[in-house]
């Protein structure tokens, strides 16, 4: 049986969100419109100076992209990711892209877990080495345009939904499986591993992970601490 280990992507392995690159990057080519930032650019200005959450800001984009995806042509919306991955691909926490390779050398089937798109996180994690991807699907219609809708909602929504189905595969154990996030939105996954790991984690996350004897570890700079 082969042991698993799941991941959060943005801002746990990536240091950065590749969905917010992404849609950067689309405005900056013209396919999303310009005037798209405007939506979410003050939440942006709020969370840089501490006035306001991370979560507002990136709920805000996310809609903006939910909103302007619908009608972009696919073949440029790939290309556009796969040049974010090749710019940005190895902005990664040192931390948690040295646990990625030391567990594929163990042999762990190695699975991402991300709310950002799957057309940007199938190349960023094949960069990495991961086995299997769950992200938001974008689903296509004719003339190879983006409808605006998503694939099985109701499974990416909750990644224990991710956790059970892997699970459930032939040949995978959650014996000695692992979980590694930064949010709230990550303690579905969490409680349902062996072996829990938060890094840079939210308030509530931190909170969450003390009362449940979680590891805690921070990165800054060229340190990297265990809490």
């Amino acid at each position: 049986m082969q042991k698993v280990a799941f991941f959060d992507i943005d801002g746990t392995l990536f240091r950065s969100s590749l969905v917010v690159e992404l849609v950067e990057r689309l405005i900056d080519a013209g396919i999303f419109p310009k005037g798209a930032r405007d939506y979410y650019y003050d939440n942006y200005v709020s969370w840089k100076n501490r006035t306001g959450s991370y979560e507002e800001y990136i709920n805000k984009l996310v809609e903006t992209f939910m909103e302007h995806i619908q009608g972009a042509p696919y073949g440029a919306v790939i290309d556009i990711g796969r040049e974010v991955v090749a710019e940005k691909g190895n902005h990664v926490y040192r931390y948690t892209r040295d646990l990625v390779r030391e567990l594929k050398e163990e042999g762990y089937y190695l699975v991402a877990i991300s709310q950002s798109p799957k057309l940007i996180l199938d190349n960023f994690c094949k960069e990495h080495g991961f086995d299997k991807v769950y992200g938001r699907i974008y689903e296509t219609g004719p003339q190879d345009r983006f409808t605006g809708e998503i694939a099985e909602l109701h499974l990416i929504e909750n990644k224990a939904n991710i956790v059970k189905r892997v699970a459930a595969q032939e040949g995978i154990t959650l014996e000695g499986s692992i979980g590694v996030g930064d949010t709230e939105g990550d303690i579905p996954l969490l409680e349902l591993v062996e072996r829990a790991i938060c890094i840079n984690p939210t308030k509530k996350l931190y909170e969450h992970a003390k009362r449940n004897d979680w590891k805690v570890v921070v990165e800054r700079k060229d340190m990297i601490y265990e809490l």
